[in-house]
């Protein structure tokens, strides 16, 4: 089992043919594995379900989704808000956007907590990190993010290059890099920048001139109020010709798009994304290739790409297998899915927050560096922390989930199903040891062997142990 912590490409050799379809044993420590990459752990009773079907149609089951129905909008803090903004005092106008941002923030993660369809809201957060834009600021209030997540979840498994085109008119990116106040007379360049460094192209891919040309283009992409809808107002916008990435004429933002999505960079883009955010960081040129032509294959559309990933020889190599370190909302959402807790409280937002993510909060424009930045001290006290009170919780105890369904026989008997449950066996020896010491009463102040007296309290605390041992960071 690969166990580093560290944003490095992990030790062994690529598969041969690194896209060719997985042939290997298919079962619980394979199909958990696809859980946590294409959602976000899943139920025990889930897991199960995916292991006794075949690899094929449990990749189909999360690509091939059925229509989620739609699910309310967050309420707003106040039906005005946000045009009360100038009747109210500013300690009041602080305290609402308080409100509406918990607000925001746990219907989104409720959505993840429940969805029959883990995979869109795993791409939802992946193109979140993408396109990252932070809730709460410069001008991004009331429901302005939770409108662009609907629009990432919407393309969540479509197509890329319709999703850009929708980015570039969405109101809280408009606001997020200032391109609602671009005009012919001074072209704002941050959106023109960041669109081909952070979402579609990498650095070394354009030139400072390509920069000037698209922001150029993409005057006049505004909103028709402070907080209305996108409009294209033809007064700002500069008609004149220009040349952009090699083509040339009178381009529109939509043609730098067009443009950008022609360039062979693009597609290499978008496969050490989709690579280092689901199967391991710093993936090899060669991999990057194979996935970018599987992406110009498909014209940018997800869907058959992440068909073709989650289907993979790589992807179930033991380079692949716990290579990745879980992100806070991961550990978080996966750990209330596991043991069945089925509503996501206040808590949960601020318990992201000392873990280090909070979504619709990226730190910035590059959105969050993961991989071994989300294992630092502060971090992983934080996760422990976590994870010692959901098992203290009432929800827990008013959970009746398969940790304790049933006294189990013996110490070794408990140790041996959290292990398997939780890790999939993936536990060392000395991990084991200590929970049947703990579980036989050895490292209790209360003492006394493991009984149908006090099994719920000690088996919820050798949980609590196995969540804290190194496997269960890792996804």
């Amino acid at each position: 089992m690969n166990v580093a912590a560290s944003s490095y490409r992990p030790p062994g050799p690529l598969p041969a043919a690194p896209l060719a379809p997985y042939a290997g044993p298919w079962g619980l420590r394979q199909a958990a594995h696809l859980w946590r990459r294409a959602g976000f752990g899943g139920a025990p009773a889930q897991v199960a379900a995916t292991a006794a079907t075949s690899m094929r149609d449990a990749v189909r089951s999360f690509v091939d989704f059925a229509t989620v129905p739609d699910v309310a909008l967050p309420q707003l803090v106040d039906d005005e808000y946000p045009g009360i903004v100038r009747a109210i005092s500013r300690e009041r106008l602080r305290a609402m956007r308080r409100e509406q941002n918990v607000a925001n923030v746990t219907w989104w993660l409720q959505r993840m907590l429940a969805t029959p369809a883990p995979l869109q809201e795993k791409m939802t957060l992946f193109l979140h990190g993408n396109f990252a834009t932070a809730s709460n600021q410069k001008g991004i209030y009331g429901l302005d993010i939770v409108r662009q997540n609907e629009l990432l979840r919407a393309h969540a498994l479509g197509n890329w290059r319709e999703l850009t085109h929708g980015i570039a008119r969405d109101p809280a990116m408009l606001k997020w890099l200032d391109n609602a106040r671009s005009e012919k007379a001074h072209p704002n360049e941050n959106f023109a920048r960041e669109l081909m460094e952070l979402f579609t192209l990498g650095l070394g891919n354009y030139t400072e001139q390509d920069v000037r040309e698209s922001a150029r283009a993409f005057t006049g992409y505004t909103l028709a109020r402070r907080n209305g809808p996108f409009v294209f107002d033809a007064s700002r916008h500069d008609d004149g010709s220009k040349t952009f990435l090699g083509r040339t004429g009178a381009l529109t933002g939509d043609d730098v798009i067009d443009t950008i999505f022609a360039q062979p960079a693009c597609a290499r883009f978008f496969a050490g994304k989709l690579l280092a955010f689901f199967v391991y960081d710093d993936p090899e040129p060669e991999l990057v290739d194979a996935v970018a032509a599987a992406i110009r294959k498909a014209n940018f559309t997800l869907a058959p790409v992440m068909a073709q990933i989650f289907s993979s020889q790589v992807f179930y190599s033991e380079r692949s297998y716990r290579a990745l370190v879980k992100s806070p909302v991961e550990f978080a959402i996966g750990s209330l899915q596991l043991f069945g807790i089925a509503q996501v409280k206040p808590p949960v937002v601020a318990a992201l927050a000392r873990m280090g993510q909070v979504p619709f909060h990226p730190p910035s424009v590059k959105g969050w560096d993961g991989g071994a930045q989300w294992l630092n001290t502060q971090a992983v006290l934080a996760r422990e922390n976590f994870a010692s009170a959901l098992m203290a919780s009432a929800d827990m105890a008013q959970t009746r989930n398969w940790l304790v369904e049933r006294p189990p026989s013996s110490a070794q008997a408990a140790a041996q199903m959290l292990g398997d449950t939780i890790l999939q066996g993936d536990a060392s020896a000395a991990g084991r040891a200590r929970l049947v010491a703990y579980l036989d009463g050895r490292d209790t102040s209360a003492g006394g062997a493991l009984s149908g007296e006090n099994f719920e309290e000690r088996m919820r605390g050798a949980a609590y142990l196995t969540m804290a041992m190194p496997a269960y960071q890792l996804s």
